[in-house]
């Protein structure tokens, strides 16, 4: 087997693994860590000859972006506090846990390269938190608290491996100078997302076409992460500005070809991608076992305790950090997404997971320093990396299932009901208003008025059902039922019109791109 035979298995193994995911209750990325343990451990499989450097610029863009997708700038500020928490103060609390640790307990372990294995080893991995939060139903708070953490940890704990490493190498490192480099990164970071994003946008204006524009939307992330790093900002911090602003100003609420085709393509990017990256952790395992020879039970002693520092500081900061949150969260005048309990709290504890950015950072530790000289137990640090990532993302990636339904948290899905109910009311009032509007300035016959006012109101019933209850529910029942058969009916006539243009694409003299227009205006219909 050949690497791109190799890189096709793990696409098919990314497909694969989000069913027998879903039957089995288990989280994807975990299941492709194991295809990639499994495959790592057969003779016949080469190993992965992917340069270090390149790994974060390969995977993280286009996971960061997707997962950006999925929330808003509005929702980053109200939970600015939680995030600032969990993303800056927690990474920095671990890494000097950590490295305070190794560098007591390895012979000769150098400062410096131990708070590059801290901070490699600090942030949970964005991608493994909510791809495992997203299938187990969590309360959306939660949810919202892992994805920003997951979003904006790798930032923090970036520059703290870049400085670390610096300093290994050249021997020479002081506080102000580590602290104006952070404070640069992330400014150059802000400067470039902002720039790339108000850029894309303006292009995707003068694009219009809905494959450009989705095209486009693929380059940009990478675009943004590589200026950013070559300008010595935050890529990963780039990225987000710019995915942010783009979430944001780049909607066009009437494009609907664009937004339902981007939809679909970034979740086929986001499931490959995070496959590959989560196979990759598995395949890169040979490193590990080869610098492991001959000191196994050395190395693993080492490796079981900062995974318990790792573990326990988690949970020792978790602990005060969310009472914290909560007594500054109830003197606050809009919500916040904070932990509920201790059985929340408990559930964001087992969800630290590690995973690619660990991976890249280790990979990416120098040979020799400055001097000449071998990086000083730069096996060492790499062994202990991978002993907390495997421990970190299969144990707790397999157990949490079954701890969150130990501890019965689930997500309030009244309150998520009640709030499409509401979306669906302002929906259908704003159909009426401007129903209104256009009558105020058109003749329109008494019973086109009529039909477009319940129009309007099956604009809301078709997102809630429940709607009607405050719109004379009962006097709409029987319309409800029409309408529900006649797009039954209407569907079925559609499918009919499908299958024949379909089946013209065969024929004799047939133009594809005809019958493909033709088919793309049905689909669009029965969307609607």
């Amino acid at each position: 087997m050949d690497q791109l035979a190799l890189l096709f298995v793990l696409l098919l193994g990314a497909v694969v693994s989000v069913p027998v995911g879903d039957r089995f209750g288990l989280p994807a990325p975990v299941l492709m860590t194991l295809l990639g343990l499994v495959l790592a451990l057969l003779e016949f499989v080469p190993n992965v000859e992917v340069p270090p450097d390149l790994i974060l610029p390969l995977l993280l863009p286009p996971l960061l972006y997707a997962a950006v997708r999925r929330t808003s700038w509005r929702q980053f500020a109200a939970n600015v506090r939680p995030i600032f928490l969990l993303a800056v103060a927690l990474v920095f609390v671990t890494t000097f846990c950590v490295a305070a640790v190794a560098h007591a307990i390895v012979p000769g372990l150098p400062l410096a390269a131990a708070v590059a294995l801290g901070a490699l080893v600090a942030p949970p991995d964005p991608v493994a938190a909510t791809a495992v939060a997203g299938q187990l139903g969590l309360p959306r708070r939660l949810v919202s608290i892992l994805e920003g953490e997951g979003l904006f940890n790798d930032v923090t704990a970036i520059v703290l491996y870049h400085v670390a490493i610096a300093a290994a190498v050249s021997g020479h490192f002081t506080a102000w100078e580590a602290g104006l480099d952070l404070v640069l990164s992330a400014v150059v970071a802000l400067a470039v997302g902002l720039a790339l994003g108000w850029g894309a946008y303006k292009l995707m204006d003068l694009l219009g076409d809905a494959t450009l524009q989705i095209g486009l939307s693929l380059l940009v992330p990478y675009a943004s992460y590589v200026l950013a790093e070559e300008l010595h900002g935050s890529g990963v911090l780039a990225v987000l500005v710019t995915a942010m602003f783009l979430a944001e100003y780049a909607t066009d609420a009437d494009d609907v070809m664009t937004r339902l085709a981007g939809h679909t393509f970034w979740d086929i990017v986001d499931t490959l991608v995070t496959g590959v990256a989560f196979g990759l952790i598995g395949l890169e395992l040979h490193i590990a076992v080869r610098t492991a020879s001959g000191r196994w039970s050395e190395l693993l002693g080492w490796a079981a305790t900062v995974v318990g520092v790792v573990v326990v500081v988690r949970l020792l900061y978790l602990l005060p950090a969310t009472w914290l949150t909560k007594r500054m969260h109830a003197k606050r005048d809009y919500d916040e997404e904070v932990p509920m309990s201790w059985r929340e709290t408990v559930v964001m504890w087992w969800s630290g997971m590690r995973g690619v950015a660990s991976v890249a950072l280790a990979l990416a530790i120098p040979l020799e320093t400055d001097s000449g000289e071998p990086f000083p137990n730069r096996n060492e640090i790499v062994f202990i990396a991978f002993g907390v990532i495997m421990a970190t993302l299969v144990a707790q990636g397999l157990t949490l299932p079954w701890l969150v339904k130990r501890l019965g948290v689930r997500a309030d899905s009244d309150r998520e009901e009640e709030f499409e109910k509401q979306l669906a009311v302002r929906a259908a009032k704003a159909a009426k208003r401007r129903l209104k509007e256009i009558e105020a300035v058109e003749d329109l016959p008494e019973e086109l008025s009529e039909q477009m006012l319940r129009r309007a109101f099956e604009i809301g019933v078709r997102i809630s059902p429940d709607m009607g209850e405050d719109e004379r529910r009962e006097a709409h029942q029987q319309r409800v039922r029409r309408m529900k058969r006649v797009r039954r009916i209407q569907s079925e006539l559609l499918s009919a019109a499908r299958h024949e243009v379909l089946a013209a694409r065969s024929e004799p003299g047939a133009d594809p791109e005809v019958v493909d227009r033709v088919l793309r205006h049905l689909d669009v219909r029965s969307l609607r």
